[in-house]
Formats: C-alpha cells, structure tokens, sequence
C-alpha cells in the first residue's frame, strides 16, 4: 500500500477537498505509485504553458484549485524543461486511472480524466468536472 509524500501533499494545498479526498483514497488502493505533482496553478504559469502548448486552455480547473496533475512513481517518461510531463509509457497510468475512479465511486465524487478526453489526451490530469 502507498501513501502520499511530502511533494504530493503540498501540492494538494489549495485543491478542492472533494479532489483532495479522491486522491488520498486512491494512493492507498493502486497498484501504481504515483506523485502529485500540480494543484493549484498561477494565472502566470497557465499563460506560459499555453504559449507554449503544453495547456489548450486559459480556462483551466487548475486556476481554481479544482485540477490536480499526478504522474506515476517512479516516473519513465521525459520532461522537456517546461514542467510538464511528456507521455512516453501510457502503461502506467492506466492502473492510476483505475484507482482515481474507483476511489471516485466510493466517494460520491464525479471527476475527469484528462486521459479520457478526445482532442487532448492529457494522462497527469484529474479534475472535477464544471
């Protein structure tokens, strides 16, 4: 069983208890560690992501505090110096997604998984819906 560390939980500082909530619980029922590694994002550092199209959007949940980014533990993929996460294995965020939503559904909580999404696959991303 995994817990979250220090990087994880202060990251979480300023989410959405709901989001918190459904985080805490899936650490401790995935069979893939995982560390969050975005919560709450800066109107300045959106602006920056989106110039440089890591983000699709200046209306992300990230703004609000209702998003969290989490990358599996240890990490294979490759970061390219922008602090976003490139995709190199989606193996190992399909038993997170797992957890993100049973954890969910015990919960009551209704969440998306930016892995879900059509146009923008965005596996790190978890927010609760508008």
């Amino acid at each position: 069983m995994y817990k979250l560390g220090t990087r994880s939980r202060n990251n979480l500082i300023g989410v959405a208890p709901d989001l918190q909530r459904v985080v805490e619980l899936a650490i401790t029922i995935t069979d893939q560690d995982f560390t969050v590694v975005e919560g709450v994002r800066s109107l300045d550092r959106q602006k920056r992501l989106y110039a440089s199209g890591a983000s699709t959007t200046m209306n992300s949940r990230h703004l609000t505090g209702h998003a969290v980014d989490m990358i599996p533990y240890p990490f294979h993929g490759d970061f390219d110096g922008d602090g976003v996460p490139n995709i190199e294995d989606w193996d190992q965020y399909y038993p997170i997604a797992t957890a993100m939503k049973t954890a969910a559904l015990q919960l009551g909580i209704e969440i998306e998984w930016g892995g879900d999404w059509k146009s923008f696959k965005d596996g790190p991303h978890w927010q609760l819906p508008w």
